[in-house]
């Protein structure tokens, strides 16, 4: 079997969102190499799919891209936070509407080769608006209803570029047979 192992690893740098590592990494076949491990806390996801098949996105620009794009709201799991409960709780912040009960969609790892940033995707099927203008409303130029049929077409385009909802929406769009 072809296995790395990580024999230790040392800081090299640290704040309050990230850890950044070197690792010791020995090969199957005995050499070893320095590899970039980056520590990341979980990060929860969130969306709601109305009755008309229709997801609450999030319009923003990613200066580290330079680009724009259809995002779901999300953010980072506190210590001992149930990730459900943080998934609503940044749907909350970021659109002004409070979730139903959320349900896992699914768990990815978008960077298992350097990352060990984990993302809980959580999706309800009902929604109340609680405010006009979201707490944070600095995180999206705009947040729109958007059909789910649109979804693949969004995506061809570049529209929609964060992993994490790429393969949420397309689950979605499966789950709800759009």
């Amino acid at each position: 079997m072809s296995v790395w192992r990580n024999l230790g690893e040392r800081t090299v740098y640290e704040n309050r969102w990230a850890q950044v590592n070197m690792a010791d990494v020995e090969l199957p076949d005995g050499r070893h190499l320095d590899h970039t491990v980056i520590r990341l806390r979980p990060v929860a996801v969130a969306t709601v799919v109305n009755e008309a098949n229709e997801v609450l996105l999030l319009w923003r620009h990613r200066f580290i891209t330079e680009a724009w794009g259809w995002e779901l709201p999300s953010g980072g799991t506190g210590a001992g936070e149930d990730p459900a409960a943080a998934a609503a709780r940044e749907f909350e912040e970021e659109t002004g509407w409070r979730p139903g009960p959320m349900k896992l969609l699914l768990a990815v790892d978008p960077m298992p080769g350097i990352s060990t940033s984990h993302h809980r995707v959580y999706w309800s099927d009902q929604a109340d608006q609680i405010r006009e203008v979201p707490a944070d409303d600095f995180e999206s130029a705009r947040r729109e209803w958007v059909p789910l049929s649109s979804v693949p077409d969004l995506i061809a385009r570049g529209e929609v570029r964060s992993a994490n909802a790429v393969a949420a929406l397309l689950m979605l769009a499966r789950l709800r047979g759009v």
